[in-house]
């Protein structure tokens, strides 16, 4: 199984295309959240279109949302897949994931709670900083932001069978991997 993970989009289908070119042969993409708006923020990202990129989000079948703090009950209306809030708690073939923005907590008490529900991976978006770690048993993951990256390098993740890896969405390079 091949699972896809990324974050902050912030209404820019430039981006998006490009995170989509990487995460197409997905058999699931897991977002967490801020999908539409892009906030108080000036510039706006590249090629921001909120319309056109729920456009295209209603075509894939295989996404799984966590509601962002960017994100609105507007954003719901435009959007068919549920925006699940705060968390998304699933089981994708042997992992177990806990999925959430993580604007809500901090994040040492959302590891913690990971653990609690004996997740085998965090995932969380907000910061706009990607990481890849161990922590005890856990995996934790943030992609990073695709449209706005504060590291300055737009990425998603992929999961495989094997590895979990962080990919620049602009030159398909490996970041950083992460034998599972």
């Amino acid at each position: 199984m091949k699972i896809g993970v990324l974050s902050d989009t912030h209404g820019s289908l430039h981006y998006f295309d490009k995170a989509m070119e990487i995460l197409k042969d997905c058999d699931y993409i897991l977002h967490g959240g801020d999908v539409l708006y892009h906030g108080p923020r000036n510039p706006l990202p590249e090629g921001y279109n909120p319309k056109e990129l729920s456009k295209k989000i209603n075509n894939i079948n295989n996404i799984i949302f966590t509601q962002g703090n960017c994100d609105a009950d507007v954003d719901q209306m435009v959007i068919d897949h549920p925006i699940q809030s705060p968390y998304v708690f699933t089981q994708l073939g042997n992992l177990k994931i806990l999925l959430c923005h993580g604007y809500k907590q901090d994040k040492k008490e959302l590891v913690e709670m990971a653990k609690k529900f004996n997740a085998d991976l965090f995932i969380y978006g907000h910061t706009h900083i990607k990481e890849l770690y161990r922590d005890g048993g856990l995996i934790v993951l943030n992609p990073g932001s695709i449209s706005l990256p504060k590291d300055n390098t737009h990425s998603v993740a992929v999961i495989d069978d094997n590895s979990l890896t962080l990919i620049d969405i602009n030159n398909n390079e490996v970041i950083k991997e992460l034998n599972r």
